[in-house]
């Protein structure tokens, strides 16, 4: 008998490094002149002098920490700016900010569901709504990617008094838009609540990034619930819930993730106000993302005119992925690589996100670079 409770660690690494899909940790430097085609930072703002000059700015006028949950001392007179201008934005009724995207998800599935309620997801939705769907006490009904039809069978066959339909608006990992005025439709039949993750449409899609529901002409809607991130397109920190007023009210005295988490830092409120700033001041940096996204595509042999910031370039095995990948930072070009549990297996690929400020002689050299790497690896 082992003398190492923690023996099966060793086997578990082990595992994964067989299958190419041990995961390692690596610092940026400070000097770092790879071009970025990893990162989230869409409309290329993290860096932006409005939106460090708003960190700094909540940063001295209210600290480095909140001090508290939301709900004692961590909401400052910053956070309810940002709520209002975030709900304005996305023609929401309200809005309330998380300390995550991640935690924004948990919080609003898990206040939402109870032992009577049906929640139909998504097969490929972002990990936070998976593990939402784990903490509730909800029955989980999972369907195929976009898939109207077994959402609507899920949803006829239901016993449950209440039902959530769970989506991302844009997919993390293949860029697709989910069929949200189908969806929606389904709701509206069955009595259900849309729950859409913009945390990838919000600065890409919609009319000046307002994103994909606002797009699809069901913003504002009383059965419709937006969750997004700061820490994309936005270029700071945290989530957000974008929801009726009696949602808000709900989640302020039931989310856990929301009562018992420190409330957002001030620094990342203010930065987030800024980016918001920034991108109602220049509609166009949106459509400058997709534009940037299809001469990647272009440029990767990928066939598909790209729906987002995402492109995805699929090429197999998790060990021919990262060889590309390497093969990208050598030639002077960071981009990501998805592999399981990500993504199936068979599937791993290279995860590449436009930028609205890549500079032309950034274009040409990544363009380069991508026709050299998926040549060599395809």
């Amino acid at each position: 008998m082992s003398t190492d409770p923690l023996a099966w660690l060793d086997d578990a690494a082990e595992r994964r490094r067989a299958f190419g899909v041990q995961r390692t940790i690596r610092a940026r430097p400070i000097d770092d002149h790879l071009i970025d085609l990893a990162s989230n930072d869409y409309l290329g703002l993290t860096r932006h002098p409005e939106v460090i000059a708003g960190a700094e700015l909540a940063l001295r006028r209210w600290g480095a920490g909140s001090t508290g949950s939301r709900l004692v001392t961590g909401t400052t007179e910053e956070h309810e700016q940002l709520e209002r201008e975030l709900a304005e934005f996305t023609g929401a009724p309200s809005a309330l900010v998380f300390a995550s995207g991640y935690s924004a998800n948990l919080g609003v599935v898990t206040a939402l569901s109870n032992p009577d309620t049906l929640i139909v997801s998504d097969t490929t939705n972002h990990a936070s709504l998976v593990d939402a769907c784990r903490l509730s006490k909800a029955r989980v009904v999972i369907t195929p990617h976009r898939d109207l039809s077994a959402m609507r069978d899920a949803l006829e066959a239901r016993d449950e008094q209440h039902a959530l339909v769970l989506t991302d608006s844009v997919f993390s990992a293949d860029g697709d838009l989910a069929p949200l005025r189908g969806i929606h439709a389904l709701c509206r039949e069955s009595d259900a609540v849309l729950i859409a993750d913009e945390a990838h449409g919000i600065g890409v899609r919609g009319t000046g990034g307002r994103g994909l529901v606002q797009e699809c002409g069901l913003a504002g809607e009383p059965d419709i619930i937006i969750t997004m991130t700061l820490s994309k397109a936005f270029g700071s920190q945290g989530g957000a819930v974008l929801a009726d007023d009696r949602i808000r009210d709900h989640l302020v005295n039931t989310a856990r993730s929301f009562i018992f988490d420190t409330g957002l830092a001030p620094a990342s409120v203010g930065a987030a106000r800024a980016a918001l700033s920034v991108l109602k001041r220049e509609p166009h940096l949106a459509e400058t993302v997709l534009r940037h996204a299809r001469v990647l595509a272009e440029a990767a042999d990928v066939a598909e005119t790209p729906e987002s910031a995402v492109v995805s370039v699929v090429l197999g095995d998790a060990a021919t992925a990262l060889a590309a990948a390497d093969r990208c930072r050598e030639l002077g070009v960071r981009v990501g690589c998805f592999r399981p549990p990500s993504v199936p297996r068979g599937t791993s690929r290279l995860r590449l996100t436009a930028r609205a400020d890549l500079t032309a002689d950034e274009l040409d050299t990544v363009v380069n670079v991508l026709r050299t790497v998926v040549g060599e690896h395809a």
